[in-house]
């Protein structure tokens, strides 16, 4: 007779064992969200019930700008088990992308610079960048991280350290692929949930098949702390897949972003100066003015035209930017080709549009690359997917300076910084 499958808690906690029997220094990276706050709330219920005397380590970044229900949270699960917690608040002016603004493509949290029109206080127990003798001003959050995996490795003089992320691959794609086309050399042992940063570090995923709906049955299950935001969301008409705590300035937050001025009026007032373009992107996010629904196109132009409008309006750093990525586009399309469905090539051929479909790609995908130059416009369900100038229209009204929505990934530049540290982490020796 075969046994119960385990359900996603079970496991969950069988991964939670391994870790600690495992890892001498365990870290926990708490954003305030509600799948790292479940983790934490999963490691501290593990140690107190198996391993009473340990420390659990905190990651938190705090990038000063954030809901109060979110201050309020992290403060009180922080204040409320500190007998068993090492807190680590980072208050940090790293680089921290927004897409509220065609003028800029990142700002800084805690900047000194700024520090009279701070959103609030520097909490008390903020870290600041004295306190990391790593930290450069040209440095990304994301490279942050990664270098403070590798400090606390070293301050805590571990023989193995593991940084647990609240991740799941049920949120997209990117995350299910680093679960499952991890390779076997990058993972501890052969536990997939886990990717190797360095020499004895590692990061671990014990919630990575949790769908939403586990999340919060194991908040009402156990009665564990949550951020009360989340209520409020729920209120708004914000559906539950949606309702994410993450920086307000990315893309991804531009439609949620008015919510701030009915939900924390007094954060909002201040938000407005603190970073360029966020009352624009606080009443037009969501809308056409900001690319998003069906934008329409100007009389008189044509959607090249009305890119060329659209560029001659922006800074000249910014209109270079995107200028850049739309001749990379050009070139790709013209010379490699992109991947499409045969159903998307069907749909170009009784368009009329000129193609040259190949049968072979060095991706491993069974679509097929097609080559074709740059249209105006198409009418088709896959329009993101196919080379137009409208798309890039979308991209410069949403601000998106890394043109995302047209599937970039990150520049040479970015992914050689990117590899020039994971090369560190791997090398480094204790």
């Amino acid at each position: 007779m075969r046994s119960k499958p385990k359900n996603v808690y079970e496991l969950a906690m069988e991964r939670l064992d391994i870790i600690f029997r495992e890892f001498e220094t365990v870290c926990v990276s708490f954003s305030g969200g509600k799948d790292s706050g479940v983790l934490l709330n999963l490691c501290m219920d593990y140690i107190r019930k198996n391993c009473p005397g340990r420390k659990l380590c905190v990651y938190h970044m705090d990038y000063e700008v954030q809901y109060q229900y979110t201050i309020e949270y992290v403060d009180r699960i922080l204040e409320a088990n500190k007998d068993i917690l090492d807190v680590y608040r980072v208050c940090v002016p790293f680089r921290v992308a927004t897409c509220t603004s065609m003028y800029q493509s990142y700002w800084r949290p805690w900047d000194e610079e700024m520090k009279d029109i701070w959103v609030r206080p520097l909490p008390a127990d903020g870290m600041t960048k004295e306190q990391f003798s790593f930290y450069t001003p040209e440095m990304w959050d994301y490279e942050f991280q990664m270098h403070f995996a590798k400090w606390l490795h070293l301050r805590k003089d571990s023989t193995r350290t593991c940084f647990l992320i609240g991740i799941r691959t049920q949120e997209s794609f990117n995350r299910w692929r680093s679960i499952h086309l991890n390779n076997k050399y990058q993972m501890y042992h052969t536990y997939r949930w886990t990717s190797k940063l360095g020499s004895d570090l590692y990061n671990a995923y014990p919630l990575f098949d949790w769908k939403t709906v586990d999340i919060w049955t194991a908040n009402g299950k156990f009665g564990y702390d949550y951020n009360h935001l989340y209520d409020l969301y729920y209120m708004a008409g914000v559906s539950i897949e949606r309702q994410r705590v993450a920086s307000p300035f990315l893309c991804e937050a531009q439609d949620s972003l008015r919510l701030y001025r009915a939900i924390d009026p007094n954060t909002w007032g201040r938000m407005i100066g603190r970073v360029n373009g966020v009352n624009f992107t606080g009443i037009y996010g969501g809308t056409r003015a900001m690319g998003w629904q069906s934008i329409r196109l100007p009389k008189g132009y044509t959607w090249k035209g009305f890119m060329q409008f659209l560029l001659s309006t922006l800074p000249e750093e910014t209109r270079r930017n995107y200028l850049r990525k739309l001749t990379v586009s050009m070139e790709f399309w013209r010379t490699k080709g992109g991947c499409l469905a045969d159903e998307t090539i069907q749909k170009l051929r009784n368009a009329g549009i000129p193609i040259e479909v190949m049968n072979s790609t060095n991706y491993k995908t069974t679509k097929r690359p097609v080559r074709m130059a740059y249209l105006d416009d198409i009418d088709i369900s896959e329009f993101r997917e196919i080379p137009t100038y409208k798309r890039m229209c979308i991209c410069i009204l949403k601000n998106d300076h890394a043109c995302k929505y047209m599937g970039f990934a990150l520049t040479k530049e970015e992914a050689y910084r990117r590899d020039k540290i994971m090369q560190q982490f791997k090398k480094m020796k204790l």
